[in-house]
């Protein structure tokens, strides 16, 4: 049955990236926010995860208030589907058109250091055009991520997030291809808001609940010290987004015998902030929170990597 799914999967979103580079941005974004209302009206099992997260999440809302959040959720993840599909097939020139930057002189202060840049987020906003509208801007990016189980769905998204230079890291050799991009001066993407089991997780508090969380970020900023800099991406209309580079965070304190949990703490807050001030744009389908099974005590996903300072290959 896999290979049948597959098949449908990769030929629906075909036909959809087919649609969405054809149509006015308004109408994408009205398929998009209907994509998304159907998923919600149909995917039971991923709506009472999202209902349970917001409800712990924010107690004081009201139970309308919660199915309206969690709706609303529903309908941006419909709408980045569709706008991805469209903003990819863009020219460089056309995407830039589309993208007013904020913090422009954080990010090429960072550069600037020569180091390369660990960028982060979450699933949180236009995150997948975030990445692509940065390589159009600032050079490429290294993206961390896991590879998608449809092959052919996993090359067309990663055709998608190379369309303007950016380039994927997967687990195997993640470590050796990090540095060697970091020694490029290019920037580095990881996402932070995933749960991640032991021993590849640190501990630390989201909505006042204890999420576990990758070590990666923390052990780069330790071994390499690249900076680090928050990026979130927010709407600005049809076809246009706001990318704001905050302002870098400190790096880990290397004679700290929690230096990565602090540090990883430091950039769940920035991330918890902005889903406070903007919930719906947040993946609350995902079971964030879990019992992680174990200490959070180990190397992460670089099981070669030592917690000392001195960037460069290995």
């Amino acid at each position: 049955m896999k290979p049948l799914r597959y098949a449908v999967e990769y030929a629906f979103v075909l036909a959809t990236m087919g649609l969405a580079r054809i149509l006015p941005w308004r109408a994408v974004r009205g398929l998009g926010s209907a994509l998304g209302g159907a998923f919600y009206a149909l995917d039971g099992r991923h709506r009472r995860v999202a209902m349970t997260n917001v409800a712990a999440a924010f107690p004081r809302k009201s139970a309308r208030e919660r199915r309206t959040l969690v709706r609303r959720t529903f309908g941006h993840f419909g709408r980045l589907l569709f706008e991805l599909l469209k903003f990819s097939g863009l020219s460089r020139e056309q995407m830039l058109e589309r993208i007013a930057f904020e913090g422009v002189e954080t990010i090429r202060a960072a550069h600037a250091k020569g180091r390369g840049v660990l960028v982060f987020t979450g699933h949180f906003g236009y995150w997948e055009i975030n990445a692509i509208a940065h390589a159009a801007a600032f050079g490429p990016v290294g993206v961390l991520a896991r590879p998608l189980d449809n092959a052919r769905l996993h090359g067309l998204l990663e055709g998608m997030r190379g369309c303007t230079g950016n380039y994927v890291i997967y687990r195997r050799g993640a470590l050796r291809r990090v540095l060697k991009a970091l020694a490029a001066g290019d920037a580095v993407a990881i996402l932070i808001d995933q749960h991640i089991q032991a021993p590849h997780a640190v501990m630390v508090n989201f909505f006042d609940r204890p999420a576990a969380t990758t070590l990666a970020l923390g052990l780069l900023a330790l071994r390499t010290g690249a900076p680090v800099v928050p990026v979130f991406s927010f709407p600005l209309g049809p076809g246009r987004y706001r990318l704001v580079y905050e302002h870098a965070v400190s790096p880990p304190a290397d004679d700290s015998p929690d230096a990565i949990r602090d540090f990883t703490q430091r950039c769940t807050d920035v991330l918890e902030m902005q889903v406070r001030r903007y919930p719906e744009l947040w993946l609350w389908m995902h079971r964030r929170w879990r019992d992680a099974g174990g200490p959070f005590s180990g190397p992460g996903m670089f099981p070669e990597a030592a917690p000392e300072k001195g960037g460069g290959e290995e």
